[in-house]
């Protein structure tokens, strides 16, 4: 949530100036991109001067190509589970990448006691071994050039675990683990810095499906009594991915009000 706003009224109040496009020249890869967190990232992203490419699943290519396609961008469709997801990023992306944003997430919550395999692995596999296996194909192939940035999608569920989401929180608490571990590696060997963003309750379509009473819980367990909105942590992602934040390294930034959760 924008601590500093006021309560929300539109995502475009925080729209860069014209001369304002301090990612001019660099390219940009987001996972999940094709609605909610992933698009607004993207969009911000393309507004302060990325070329931005549009990751997502086959079975969201038209809304992939529709983003692209407005943002001046380009959408690449593959299911970034895949053993050879690595290579076909770097097919499309010869010239290499300067932003590499790890967004594509999915939730099967379930109490754990009654949680069967098909709800555990499918969330550990996109949310996290995903991650590492493209950002491990990507820096050994020096896909992503000197001064780059990584900024991964946590969660607060991550830090403070969830009732019902233990294979989610597994996951998220797992990219957190992956980017403190990570993050001196790719720095020193590389220099590129590795980053995450850990989101509250944020109005998405996903969480619009949450039950009413839970729904209402997370909109006012923080200091602004309000769900955020994708545009607060696309504006988080941005200021990672800003050629002014090389000095933040192995950190994650909450991005959910103050949230009671893991306060």
């Amino acid at each position: 949530i924008d601590i500093g706003a006021a309560p929300h009224t539109t995502p475009g109040d925080t729209a860069a100036g014209p001369g304002d496009r301090p990612l001019t020249g660099r390219t940009a890869l987001v996972t999940g991109a094709a609605r909610g967190i992933g698009e607004a990232v993207a969009e911000t992203l393309a507004r302060d001067g990325a070329r931005v490419v549009v990751l997502d699943v086959p079975q969201a290519g038209q809304d992939a190509a529709r983003v692209a396609e407005r943002l001046g961008g380009t959408a690449l469709t593959l299911d970034i589970t895949a053993a050879h997801a690595g290579r076909r990023i770097l097919e499309a992306l010869p010239d290499g990448l300067d932003i590499l944003v790890h967004n594509a997430g999915i939730t099967r919550d379930r109490r754990l006691a009654n949680m069967p395999a098909d709800r555990w692995a499918p969330v550990l596999d996109v949310n996290l071994a995903s991650v590492l296996r493209t950002t491990d194909t990507l820096l050994d192939a020096g896909a992503l050039r000197p001064g780059g940035r990584i900024v991964a999608t946590s969660s607060i569920a991550g830090i403070a675990g969830n009732a019902g989401q233990t294979n989610y929180g597994a996951a998220k608490a797992g990219i957190i683990g992956l980017v403190r571990s990570l993050a001196p590696r790719a720095l020193a060997a590389h220099g590129v810095t590795v980053n995450a963003v850990a989101p509250g309750f944020i109005e998405t379509k996903m969480t619009a499906a949450v039950p009413l009473l839970i729904r209402e819980a997370g909109r006012r367990m923080n200091s602004l009594a309000q769900g955020g909105l994708p545009a607060d942590v696309a504006e988080t992602t941005a200021w990672l991915a800003h050629p002014g934040s090389g000095a933040v390294n192995g950190q994650v930034v909450r991005v959910c009000g103050q949230s009671l959760l893991g306060a």
